[in-house]
């Protein structure tokens, strides 16, 4: 379908310009799996094997080095640009070969991507597919790198994918920053820039985890709800904004504003996946309150019999948010707003325990590529302790594989494998519960690579 991101026989150079960075260039080079991270540790590694490989002349030029926050980032002179490779290289590529941007970020990033990575490449060995995968710096690291919370050779990286997998960004260290070039400032250009309209949060209680909820058994059990959040309008990219002084008083303003067009179109996105689900959609709004709202009404309802096989209802947003505690069985497919979606898909992912299972993937026409990411945030109180939980980021890979590559039987054998390991009785800190086995990050996805592997 028109939300599904193809293969677009491209091919992601081994080295590409950056401007501003002492005449040298960011590497984010198609690496080994061996070459892209220290398992020990999680941190991006790019060594002389690569260095060596990206031309014969490469090893002659003088390398730099950057230790940020989280991650090391080497870069060479740059020999060419994605799109000159792209051009070059097309003809060779097969329909099971697929380039993936990983975009590790910041805190617990590097560490839960690694572990995606890894079972990727196991779920590689076992359908034929082959995942070339290119890293490239965003949010907090790129701000110590770059000085920009999205670099634009981080963009360029991306736009040549076929995918692009994002652990988590920001942290304590950059708090205090202005708005505009804060590690969030990344995300959100990242998003607008490649055009992706719509986010798929799932919230699925598993049935290992029911008591892991706050929430009584008999609330939860068989719950499965995908929240429809339309991301790139909204109040968070509303014009004007900003802030002024009227009468001595200090003030802070934004505009939500939405479109038809922007409605109905995310609002076809949402019927869509209704139709491969349950057919109900709830369209969440505040229309007692805000035209914009009264706007989204409307065009959803005039949208409605245009799906005549699906229910659609309507709810206030505070109503929905109270019903998601009250009732979360009554809900299949929400689609709402920037702002309540980014609220609501939260309260939906407590659901289930914890948000450290919980993935999402943000899509737009098809034309590029889809951006696919845990729920969660980097969680820098517990970065570099191999505390984190990395199911949410192998569930974003398994998102990645159905929605973005178009490879549901390789999905299928991610998810499996995650509920493998968790019928096996293992848990990360977050999980853990009496009777179960407390694992770490990398242990857990060791389980994982076996999991694959005996599936």
């Amino acid at each position: 379908g028109s939300l599904v991101s193809l293969s677009k026989n491209l091919r992601v150079c081994k080295s590409t310009d950056i401007s501003g960075m002492d005449k040298t260039a960011f590497c984010a080079s198609a690496l080994p799996c061996k070459h892209l991270r220290s398992r020990a540790s999680g941190l991006g590694y790019f060594g002389s094997e690569f260095l060596s490989a990206a031309s014969p002349s490469s090893s002659k030029t003088p390398v730099q080095s950057v230790e940020t926050e989280t991650r090391k980032y080497t870069w060479t002179a740059s020999l060419t640009t994605p799109r000159e490779s792209v051009a070059a290289s097309s003809s060779n590529r097969k329909k099971t070969d697929f380039n993936v941007c990983l975009l590790p970020g910041d805190g617990i990033g590097p560490e839960i991507i690694a572990v995606a990575v890894d079972a990727l490449q196991a779920v590689g060995k076992r359908t034929g597919l082959k995942f070339n995968f290119s890293e490239a710096p965003i949010g907090g690291c790129a701000i110590d790198l770059t000085g920009s919370p999205l670099p634009e050779e981080t963009l360029k990286v991306a736009r040549a994918s076929d995918a692009v997998l994002l652990a988590a960004i920001g942290g304590y260290k950059w708090d205090n920053m202005p708005s505009s070039t804060r590690p969030e400032a990344g995300l959100l250009g990242i998003r607008s820039a490649l055009k992706l309209f719509a986010n798929l949060r799932p919230a699925k209680v598993l049935p290992q985890l029911t008591d892991a909820s706050s929430l009584k058994k008999e609330v939860v059990q068989g719950v499965d709800i995908m929240v429809v959040r339309e991301l790139t309008g909204g109040i968070y990219f509303g014009q004007p904004r900003g802030f002024d002084t009227t009468n001595g008083s200090r003030r802070g303003f934004n505009t939500m504003v939405y479109s038809e067009e922007e409605v109905d179109r995310i609002g076809r996105v949402a019927f869509d996946i209704a139709r491969k689900r349950t057919n109900k959609v709830c369209s969440v709004d505040k229309a007692n309150v805000l035209e914009v709202s009264q706007l989204w009404r409307e065009t959803m309802t005039k949208l409605g019999p245009q799906y005549p096989d699906c229910e659609l209802s309507h709810m206030y947003v505070d109503n929905a948010a109270m019903q998601l505690l009250r009732w979360p069985l009554q809900f299949d497919t929400i689609v709402t707003g920037n702002l309540f979606g980014d609220i609501l898909s939260d309260a939906a992912a407590m659901l289930t325990g914890s948000i450290g299972m919980l993935p999402s993937a943000s899509l737009g026409d098809g034309s590029g590529p889809g951006l696919f990411e845990p729920v969660h945030g980097s969680a820098p109180d517990i970065a570099g302790q191999d505390k984190a939980n990395p199911m949410a980021q192998v569930l974003s890979a398994a998102m990645m594989l159905k929605y973005g590559l178009n490879q549901p039987e390789a999905a299928d054998i991610l998810e499996k494998a995650v509920n493998d390991v968790l019928n096996k009785g293992y848990r990360t800190g977050d999980l853990m519960s009496e009777g179960k086995m407390l694992v770490g990050c990398k242990q857990m996805g060791d389980l994982l690579i076996e999991a694959i592997e005996e599936s």
